[in-house]
């Protein structure tokens, strides 16, 4: 399949032998669907896969061509809502990789001064997860932190709703969020909980430079105790008493462009 004038997309066809496993507690091959998440999956090395079922008219307006040998069954619009969840918009595109191989939390603590880290509590809803990607994204953090008994798989659902973010922007799941927090601070990371109880707003506590760790807990039950006692800081966002909380997806970017902008 050519079409002049772009350039190659670089993502694998097939399945690679001997790699590390997977990070993203799930097992077999991960169905992705929509433009931008499986553009973004092709376009990444690092991604391994299997197969594409695709309109011609959405292989057309990928950013990019195919390898030759890549593996496509092309299908109509019909065909392809039976390979996703009810009504998913997979907008002429379905994907089956694999998950993305493990990553370490010192791959990612030495990623510069001014690049946040997000911590995420029992955040379990894929759609949460995969919009706080894409917000990580947009504010260049340098990872994302779940613990890994307690965050959801790699899903369609989930990279629909980071758009690409998914494949950018790097997901490091650890056994203990405490002691993951505990080797922040030896990074020299400052780590704060955001907590609607606190008194401290997130402004007043956070450094004018200097490495940030942003720790924020699910929906409802918010940061678990445990967790906000290995924080530095417990604040809150200075929302109007109208309104008892906000979704942890628009804590999460509100937080992330008061890191952007700080000093400023």
């Amino acid at each position: 399949m050519a079409k002049s004038g772009k350039r190659a997309l670089r993502g694998r066809a097939g399945r690679n032998q001997g790699g590390r496993g997977s990070g993203r507690a799930s097992s077999g091959a991960t169905r992705l669907w929509g433009h931008h998440a499986v553009e973004a999956a092709l376009k990444n090395p690092a991604r391994q896969h299997r197969k594409l079922w695709a309109t011609r008219d959405a292989i057309a307006r990928l950013d990019g061509e195919l390898p030759e040998d890549f593996t496509v069954e092309y299908a109509d619009v019909i065909d392809l809502a039976r390979l996703v969840a009810k009504d998913a918009p997979h907008q002429g595109l379905v994907l089956d990789c694999e998950p993305l191989d493990d990553l370490h939390l010192d791959e990612v603590l030495h990623e510069g001064p001014e690049r946040p880290i997000l911590v995420l509590d029992q955040v379990t809803d894929p759609h949460n997860v995969g919009a706080i990607l894409r917000s990580a994204a947009a504010f260049d953090a340098a990872a994302i932190i779940t613990q890994d008994r307690h965050a959801p798989p790699e899903s369609g659902a989930l990279a629909k709703a980071a758009s690409g973010a998914l494949e950018t922007v790097p997901w490091v799941r650890v056994v203990n969020l405490s002691r993951a927090l505990d080797e922040m601070a030896e990074a020299g990371f400052w780590r704060i909980g955001l907590a609607g109880e606190a008194e401290a707003t997130l402004a007043e506590a956070l450094p004018e430079a200097g490495k940030v760790a942003l720790v924020l807990g699910a929906e409802g039950p918010g940061m678990r105790s445990n967790v906000g006692q290995h924080c530095d800081a417990l604040v809150r966002l200075p929302i109007s008493a109208a309104m008892e909380s906000l979704n942890v997806s628009n804590a999460a970017a509100i937080a992330l462009y008061a890191v952007a902008t700080r000093g400023s």
